[in-house]
């Protein structure tokens, strides 16, 4: 068996400033010794969205003493660290710079390695922190900046099934809202007036049901609100919640069909796969109670496990980082050169075809 093992985990990669303490233990056991995550929500609300520079001075000044106090919680010196891991992208690169410099910083001064995680293996590998997951599974991500269907095969080893064409699903609920009049972030703002709401008075369209590839797309559901809501306006407040109700189940109806085709190709390619099969959804959109519903009436249909990591660690944290660095260390990968540059473009699966474009620091999805 391998010996214990523990580790420094550090998160920035967007609006949050997050430090951990995550131990191994010899039967494979994750446990979570301290997480300590500082959100820039007041920060960012005001302009309706993440402004970069903001993100990036916010983690300059919080970072240090969040990682003394995930440390100080975990009654755990940096003597007794084995490693250091820090999110090296994908995501803002300012943030990623904070936070991965920091990582270095200590990793030197301390004599510990390094583990450059992406940030998208974190959320990959979280179900198996959290409830002992073997290989291989589903996971959805649904976020602000992704949306994405991936096969986990290991670690390190992912297949992306299918990704958003266009917004991302996390997006398309923050631009919903905007338009609206409802405030940042949108997901919970949207969610909380379609509980008032009639989600049959606009029949919004359900992007891409029906085709056999396991793509998403929201941006024409997005047009075809600013037309609902143009068509009425000005907009009363029943009008918004019928608004945001419709949407979210034009949003359901769409996963739906996408999830639902994807694990029937799970089933097709891994009949044989022990235990009951798996389909793991992490990211903020994570928290709608539409669409977990959703979700988990879709695996039972399917005969599949619905798996979903307690909320704080759907969200960007910095537990999943440190996590992703120890399943690394178990199989004795070796740790990153503090070379190792940030990217703020960093698919999961690089054999993927992008398809929304690539630019010089990579593909964008």
């Amino acid at each position: 068996m391998t010996p214990i093992l523990r580790i420094l985990g550090i998160e920035t990669s967007c609006d949050e400033t997050a430090a951990s303490v995550v131990v191994r233990h010899e039967n494979g056991q994750g446990e979570i010794l301290s997480d300590v995550v500082l959100s820039q929500l007041e920060e960012h609300s005001a302009y309706g969205g993440v402004v970069p520079e903001i993100a990036a001075r916010a983690h300059v000044e919080a970072l240090d003493r969040l990682i003394e106090e995930a440390l100080t919680s975990a009654n755990v010196s940096l003597s007794e660290i084995d490693a250091v891991a820090a999110t090296s992208g994908p995501g803002l690169i300012g943030g990623l710079i904070v936070g991965l410099m920091t990582g270095k910083a200590i990793a030197r001064a301390a004599n510990k390695p390094l583990y450059a995680i992406n940030h998208l293996e974190g959320h990959a590998l979280t179900a198996r922190l959290t409830d002992g997951l073997p290989f291989p599974y589903l996971m959805l991500l649904v976020s602000g900046g992704h949306t994405q269907l991936i096969l986990v095969r290991g670690v390190g080893e992912y297949e992306r099934w299918g990704t958003t064409i266009d917004d991302a699903l996390g997006e398309a609920f923050d631009k919903t809202a905007k338009l609206l009049g409802l405030p940042y972030p949108g997901g919970p703002a949207v969610e909380k007036a379609a509980a008032k709401g009639n989600a049959d008075r606009f029949n919004l369209p359900r992007p891409m049901v029906g085709e056999a590839r396991l793509d998403f797309s929201f941006s024409g559901l997005k047009t075809a609100v600013r037309q609902a809501a143009t068509a009425i306006a000005p907009l009363s407040e029943q009008d918004i919640a019928d608004i945001c109700a419709s949407f979210q189940k034009a949003v359901s109806r769409t996963l739906k069909d996408r999830i639902g085709r994807g694990l029937q190709r799970f089933m097709e390619e891994y009949p044989d796969v022990s235990g009951t099969p798996a389909l793991v959804v992490a990211g903020g959109v994570a928290a709608n109670q539409e669409i977990r519903r959703t979700l988990q009436q879709l695996c039972e249909i399917h005969h599949f496990r619905f798996v979903a990591p307690p909320l704080h660690l759907c969200t960007d944290n910095a537990v999943m980082i440190g996590w992703a660095g120890l399943e690394r260390m178990a199989l004795g990968i070796a740790p990153d050169s503090l070379d190792v540059q940030p990217r703020s473009r960093w698919p999961l699966d690089a054999q993927a075809q992008t398809l929304i474009g690539f630019g010089k620091r990579g593909a964008k999805a």
